[in-house]
């Protein structure tokens, strides 16, 4: 790799040091509005490191200015409130934890890098469906003041639907499925229902609403109502009702949500987009040769062509966070500090061995001879034709989980 000058060696994960081997990225990422930079696996002290080194380059040398992080749409105004200014910098722990959901922002490394964007200006955005699919109640709670002002004849419908929700809210998708499976099929329904009649009277009811209230909080609310109804369609397809594919509505949500925080920016701010490998890559995912999902980062390639960069980050060895289903975890899985075995022939991990540490440019591959056609995903691999579904890899030598996750 190193003859056909895709590889990149760089210097180290010190988020403050000098960024001068940071450089070639500038080229991957061109004039993009949305950068996005991924993770193979939650939980991992290297990748938060590497994270806040490039949210800095591209901060300082290229002019981004949002941090949009595999959190909350509703709760990210929350965080992006703080980023403006609003308490002291040191609120970030605890704003994290009811804010960025299934502990993903426990780690030290993930407050450093918001709180220098913070000193820097920047802002925040979330993206996510509420509490990872955990809750409706986050979406759904803030509709209660906005319909008092724009709509108390849609109050009832929202009562109805709280009613339910508020019986099933958990903390992960992982806990919620199980709950949502508890109901009886005709509460299961009734809220369904109620949702999607919610639904089509804010879109029927637009003008009236923007007259009372203005654009700009009818369409904040209209797309947290929209989480809540594709959080309730997600939460039905993982407690065993879907359809294949079914895993999509999260992922078009999420999306979405980009491209709403576009829509409402100014034309000059440019995006770093944090999530996991699995949502930012451009193909569909596929378990055991099934769609699971057309991710976020297919979406998004599809609405914003050359105007996205999926940048994944992988390791070659170490150790990683292996998620295992537990109902009596706090999130509903605990997290298992796992060996990983050497890389697999095939995978972008083994195309990769001997570059060290080092960002690779995946546009430059010739079209010529075996392309790897795996990615490691935890402690395990997803098939996908990794060419095509990002535009780089950054490649750690050795990750390692962090003793913050408190799970």
């Amino acid at each position: 790799m190193d003859e056909l000058r895709l590889s990149t060696a760089l210097d180290h994960l010190d988020p403050y040091a000098p960024l001068d081997d940071l450089e070639p990225l500038r080229d991957i990422v061109g004039s993009a509005r949305v950068v996005a930079i991924g993770e193979n696996s939650h939980y991992i002290r290297e990748f938060a490191l590497l994270r806040h080194r490039v949210l800095r380059f591209l901060v300082e040398r290229c002019g981004f200015t949002v941090y949009a992080f595999e959190s909350g749409f509703s709760e990210g105004f929350a965080v992006d409130a703080w980023m403006r200014g609003e308490g002291s910098p040191d609120d970030i722990g605890a704003l994290a934890e009811t804010s960025i959901p299934c502990g993903t922002a426990r780690l030290s490394e993930v407050h450093d890098a918001l709180r220098w964007l913070r000193y820097r200006g920047g802002r925040f955005a979330g993206i996510d469906v509420p509490e990872a699919a955990g809750s409706l109640l986050p979406s759904l709670r803030p509709l209660s003041a906005y319909l008092a002002e724009a709509d108390p004849d849609a109050l009832p419908l929202l009562d109805a639907a709280l009613a339910t929700a508020e019986r099933i809210a958990t903390t992960s998708m992982a806990l919620a499925a199980p709950a949502w499976a508890r109901l009886d099929a005709a509460e299961q329904d009734a809220l369904t229902v109620a949702l999607a009649r919610l639904h089509h009277r804010f879109r029927a009811m637009r003008p009236s609403y923007v007259a009372r209230g203005g654009s700009r909080a009818y369409d904040v609310a209209m797309w947290r109502l929209q989480g809540a109804c594709d959080t309730d369609y997600h939460v039905r397809a993982m407690a065993g009702s879907g359809l294949t594919g079914d895993g999509s509505a999260r992922e078009a949500y999420m999306a979405g949500s980009v491209r709403w925080h576009l829509d409402h920016a100014e034309p000059s701010d440019r995006f770093v987009l944090a999530a996991h490998n699995a949502h930012i890559q451009k193909t569909p995912v596929l378990f055991e040769g099934r769609l699971a999902a057309l991710p976020m980062g297919h979406h998004l390639d599809a609405m914003l062509g050359g105007d996205y960069v999926s940048l994944g980050v992988t390791c070659g060895g170490g150790r990683t966070a292996a998620l295992h289903n537990d109902e009596s975890a706090p999130f509903g899985f605990r997290v298992d500090d796992t060996a990983l075995a050497p890389p697999e022939d095939g995978s972008v991990e083994a195309l990769l061995a001997g570059t060290g540490f080092s960002l690779n440019d995946l546009r430059r591959v010739p079209d010529v001879g075996p392309r790897p056609d795996r990615i490691r995903l935890d402690s395990g691999y997803i098939r996908t034709p990794v060419l095509d579904a990002f535009d780089a890899i950054f490649h750690v030598p050795e990750s390692s989980v962090s003793d913050e996750t408190g799970l």
